[in-house]
């Protein structure tokens, strides 16, 4: 097993892998990216094509130990992007796709055509476009939406980019140079010592925006006024002992938090150590948190975003929810989404129930909410959709009766 290091949508990665491992199982297996599909397996179909130092690059044939040091980008690490953007909304538009298997890898080497042509010729396209094979849709739709999308942003005055970033002939990503590799590899082992030693995760920096793999929205209320619970949500201390599992690790800033959460599932246990960023606006009461946390032992890392408003009602406080998380590794295979979103339903009514105890004062300052036991949660849940179950089935005989 060899341990890769290198950047994957702008974040850095650190993984163990056979040396036979190649990119396209990387991402997919370590750290679920599976926008990645896998087709031919032979460097034929284009289906895996993802970018590699900005070039297109078939990862089913590209061994994930000959990329160390290098920037890989995959669909998802697209979302965001202009041209990507523009070119789903064209695929959408000349109904160039069916199955959309063959659509994420078509959608990178489109994009590549995109930056580098200088007009919207159709057999430039596809030329460039041969690498990709479609079974369903003929490729007429295809090559009509990358057409349309060239000749929009040279209408716009965008021009092209020549080599479409590549600086020297060569293989794919010989065009990074030396330097500019190692400098990568030191800041990816630089962002590791940051996440691992006790003292590296308090950089703010360390801490970036990204675009969350599920997002949940949930509400909850409280017999407090608003300006009450806001003053709480300032507390990080007070709010860390209200949620289950979560402790701190470091003496919290304002701006800034250092902890750890415990999650138990079954037989696995997990404790993410992390930190996060914590951005308040007094003005609409509103306030986000953004955190990024790993679990050594089972090779997990996650990164989250917690979006929250308070609301006031007739009850008191109404606080408006949005979670969106991104879990990869051993524990993405046990983070289904419907059932996140049940125990987090359930973990936030235990968590208001504590806020609600601590500002009414029953709670003692110093206790401590018990550990995340996915587990009994999970049995809990399942007793109750038993119990609606047979609810209906008792209402349906009812009424046939």
């Amino acid at each position: 097993m060899n341990m890769i290091a290198l950047s994957v949508n702008r974040r850095a990665v650190q993984a163990l892998a056979e040396p036979r491992t190649n990119l396209a199982d990387f991402v997919r297996e370590k750290l679920d990216l599976t926008g990645t599909h896998l087709g031919c397996e032979h460097g034929v179909c284009g289906a895996c094509t993802v970018l590699l130092d900005g070039m297109p690059a078939r990862s089913c044939i590209t061994y994930a130990a000959a990329c160390e040091g290098a920037e890989v980008t995959t669909i998802e690490g697209l979302d965001e992007d202009d041209v990507t953007s523009e070119l789903r909304s064209a695929f959408t538009r000349e109904h160039a796709l069916q199955c959309g298997y063959c659509t994420p890898g078509m959608l990178v080497s489109a994009r590549d055509l995109v930056l580098r042509l200088p007009q919207a010729d159709e057999r430039l396209i596809r030329v460039g476009l041969s690498g990709n094979l479609c079974r369903c849709t003929g490729y007429v739709g295809i090559v009509r939406a990358v057409q349309s999308v060239i000749e929009a942003r040279r209408v716009r005055n965008i021009p092209p980019e020549p080599g479409g970033g590549r600086k020297i002939l060569g293989p794919v990503g010989s065009g990074r140079s030396l330097d500019r590799g190692t400098d990568l590899a030191e800041r990816m082992r630089s962002v590791e010592t940051e996440q691992t030693s006790p003292g590296g995760s308090s950089s703010v920096d360390s801490i970036p925006d990204f675009i969350p793999a599920t997002v949940l929205e949930q509400q909850f209320s409280v017999a407090h006024p608003p300006e009450r619970v806001f003053a709480m949500f300032g507390d990080i201390a007070a709010v860390a002992a209200c949620l289950a599992g979560a402790s701190l690790t470091a003496p919290p800033k304002p701006e800034r938090v250092e902890g750890e959460i415990r999650v138990r599932i079954g037989p696995i246990a997990a404790t993410f150590s992390g930190a996060a960023r914590v951005e308040r606006s007094p003005g609409d009461m509103s306030g986000r948190i953004v955190g990024i946390g790993n679990d050594r032992r089972s090779r997990s890392s996650t990164q989250g975003e917690i979006r929250y408003r308070l609301v006031p009602s007739e009850q008191g406080t109404r606080v408006d929810l949005s979670i969106g998380y991104t879990l990869t590794g051993m524990l993405a295979q046990v983070g289904r989404p419907g059932l996140v979103r049940d125990l987090a339903a359930r973990l936030i009514a235990e968590f208001a129930g504590n806020l609600d105890r601590r500002l009414s004062g029953t709670l003692p300052a110093d206790a401590v909410a018990a550990d995340l036991n996915g587990m009994t949660l999970g049995f809990s849940l399942l007793r109750e959709r038993v119990a609606r179950w047979f609810g209906r089935f008792s209402s349906n005989k009812d009424g046939a009766a």
